[in-house]
């Protein structure tokens, strides 16, 4: 009797389950450990949860539903699995209509005892809610040998609040191939959420009253989707954001037409295995180019010719004509690109995070000055950031205020180390200060670390792994705190001077608090239209604060390329100062805070450079007619426009009529300029005659 009881027992707690082939046929399970003998069941799952895209063939089918709220922990990082590699997916829904909860890749920590020391196995830890049926299902991503995984359950931990608290908004509509993106796409200067499919981009149009208007731009077949990392920026200058999708074979623009109303497909053709990639204005010229890491090869970038027409070059190459030395490294394993101006002279350094980049040198990771004369310096044994630490991304900030830019290396995995706090000594050193700052007892890996400062409390903050903030105290410490969601796109998604979070058709909006907060956005005119590679410096009772302007931070996403700061209870800003990429400085003194500021470059005509948030025009660069949208937020009624040269010569006065201005009559140049209202204010911009 005992024996048989046993034998009961034993089968109940250790289940071998075989091919549950459809998300229909999915075996119901309960917490325990569960064996799978092969993935080889014929349907896929889709959308894809987990890290590193698509490519599976098969997947295994578990539903678990709860009788109570729990929190629940799947993983295959178990000693039983050493040296195999997995990949799982957490849904709920109803099959043909599944919503990603989590996932995971290489999220376990057990590495390999033999050959490659690599950990590939996975975890993933969520909340359920009781009743509700989650599917966990594990594809053949990497490999469709047999394995064990264990569900476990444990009660939900209500922590205390935090500096803020994040409330979750769904969006069904939200619901593109690929959601991570959130960058204003209008020129309203307002986060819109952008998707992505084969045929299609869908956007989200952020409106003044906190709603969001959706529309669908048909396009031609992108060649390659955004696996990777996906990345906005202006680079052929309208007034409009374009995209670029990296995916494992390769790369494609999608530019937009001159009315933002259309998106041109542009596929360069070259076979690159893109991670991080970033638009970045590398001969500074004026024109954005595009720069790449390559998982396999030499990095590479595209140059552009002024009219969108962009380059291929391999940094490895440096006698093609044209090509810009980048730093001659042949090895692969460049996984997160990050650009900013480390050592304070004005232009753009690069850092790259290495990750499995091969033996020897090849996996250290790299940082590479600008020389400021189409060359750069790698510097990464002089600067001490020549590391082995195995990583995806970096997170980039003066975190602690004294006016240059210090690193913090996030471990993707714990194999060759774990997080470095790199502190910026001012004399293009860095010192490892990891030791008492939180860093040090920060066990959760990941590959994405993304900086802002989400308290506003005028500290930068660090978001990674374990769905935790590292919260800045501003005393070199960092403080965590599990907000139950992890690294997503970033920007103001209910314009409140909060940063919110957006994963999949979920927005977590920032429930906020009482500190004060500034935003900037930069429309540049002899610089890059989106001001990227601009340094931001705000002076007051705390000193300084610096904001480098970059597209494309952490490793996948694309976040809002406006500006922001965290002034705590300060009441005046004594001092905005912008240093464009051309060399022009804008300087601006006793701003009030909690505003958004339009700043355009080299525009100081009159007092009323900040307010033209009343309005926006389009397009930019014109031809004939301006035309006006007004804020209605803070409508107005504009009655005459006058037009300056930069000289401050008066060039043009008329009349506004339908809401707009023709410029017909002007010759090609850049121009500001000023609306007079109703009320006899004036308000400024710039813009450009075409």
């Amino acid at each position: 009797m005992n024996k048989i009881t046993f034998i009961v027992v034993f089968v109940l707690s250790i289940q071998i389950n075989f091919a549950q082939n459809t998300c229909a046929t999915a075996l119901p399970i309960t917490a325990g450990t569960h064996v799978i003998d092969a993935i080889n069941g014929t349907e896929v799952s889709t959308p894809v949860c987990a890290a590193n895209g698509t490519g599976q063939t098969a997947a295994e089918w578990y539903a678990y539903t709860p009788t109570q709220n729990l929190s629940i922990k799947v993983t295959s990082d178990l000693s039983v699995n050493i040296c195999k590699d997995t990949r799982v997916h957490i849904y709920t829904g109803t099959c043909g209509t599944l919503t990603c909860i989590t996932g995971d890749d290489d999220g376990g920590i057990i590495a390999c005892n033999s050959g490659n020391t690599n950990a590939y196995l996975s975890t993933a830890t969520f909340n359920v809610t009781a009743g509700v049926t989650y599917y966990i299902v594990w594809d053949n991503k990497w490999s469709s040998l047999g394995f064990t995984f264990q569900l476990s359950e444990a009660p939900i931990v209500i922590p205390p609040t935090g500096p803020v608290t994040f409330i979750s908004q769904n969006i069904a509509t939200i619901n593109s191939s690929y959601n991570i993106c959130v960058v204003d796409m209008n020129n309203d200067f307002l986060d819109d959420i952008v998707g992505v499919s084969a045929n299609n981009i869908r956007i989200h149009r952020q409106n003044f009253d906190g709603s969001f208007t959706m529309t669908d731009y048909p396009t031609a077949t992108a060649d390659n989707l955004p696996t990777w990392s996906l990345t906005a920026g202006d680079y052929n200058k309208d007034g409009y954001n374009d995209l670029m999708y990296g995916s494992t074979n390769g790369l494609t623009f999608f530019k937009s037409n001159s009315t933002g109303t259309a998106y041109i497909k542009d596929n360069p053709g070259q076979n690159i295995f893109c991670q991080r990639s970033n638009f970045i204005d590398l001969n500074n010229d004026g024109n954005l180019d595009a720069f790449v890491c390559h998982d396999v090869n030499p990095n590479v970038y595209y140059l552009n010719n002024g009219s969108s027409v962009m380059t291929y070059y391999q940094s490895n190459n440096p006698l093609t004509p044209g090509a810009i030395l980048l730093g001659i490294n042949p090895a692969g394993g460049n996984y997160g690109s990050i650009w900013v101006d480390y050592d304070n002279d004005g232009d753009q350094d690069l850092f790259i995070a290495k990750c499995r980049g091969g033996s020897g040198t090849a996996k250290f990771n790299e940082l590479h000055r600008n020389n400021g004369n189409g060359t750069f310096t790698d510097v990464s044994v002089a600067a001490n950031m020549y590391d082995p630490v195995q990583t995806w991304s970096s997170a980039w900030g003066d975190f602690d205020n004294d006016g240059d830019m210090d690193a913090l290396v996030g471990a993707s995995s714990f194999t060759d180390g774990s997080h470095k706090y790199m502190r910026n000594n001012a004399d293009g050193t860095f010192t490892d200060t990891t030791a008492g700052t939180g860093w040090d007892t920060n066990t959760s890996a990941n590959i994405e670390h993304i900086a802002y400062d989400f308290d506003n409390n005028g500290f930068v903050d660090v978001m990674g792994g374990g769905n935790k903030i590292m919260y800045n105290q501003g005393n070199g410490t960092f403080t965590p705190f599990n907000h139950g969601f992890g690294v997503s796109a970033v920007g103001d998604l209910n314009n409140d001077g909060f940063l919110d979070f957006q994963s999949g058709n979920t927005l977590r909006i920032s429930s906020g608090n009482s500190n004060k907060w500034l935003k900037l956005n930069l429309q540049g005119i002899q610089s890059n239209r989106n001001g990227i590679g601009a340094r931001v410096e705000i002076y007051g009772a705390w000193g300084k604060q610096i904001r480098d302007v970059r597209s494309g931070e952490g490793f996948e996403y694309m976040s809002s390329l406006n500006v922001h700061f965290g002034i705590g209870q300060a009441t005046t800003i004594d001092q905005v100062i912008i240093r464009w990429p051309s060399g022009v400085i804008d300087t601006y003194s006793n701003v009030s805070p909690n505003q958004r500021l339009n700043v355009v470059e080299g525009a100081t005509l009159g007092n009323n450079s900040f307010e033209n948030f009343v309005f926006t025009m389009y397009p930019n660069p014109v031809k004939n007619i301006i035309n006006i949208s007004i804020n209605t937020a803070n409508p107005v009624e504009f009655i005459s426009a006058e037009i300056y040269d930069l000289t401050g010569r008066r060039v043009q006065t008329s009349l506004v009529q339908n809401q707009s201005v023709n410029v017909d009559l002007l010759s090609t140049g850049t121009y500001i300029l000023k609306l007079t209202d109703s009320n006899n204010e004036n308000y400024s911009q710039k813009f450009i005659k075409e």
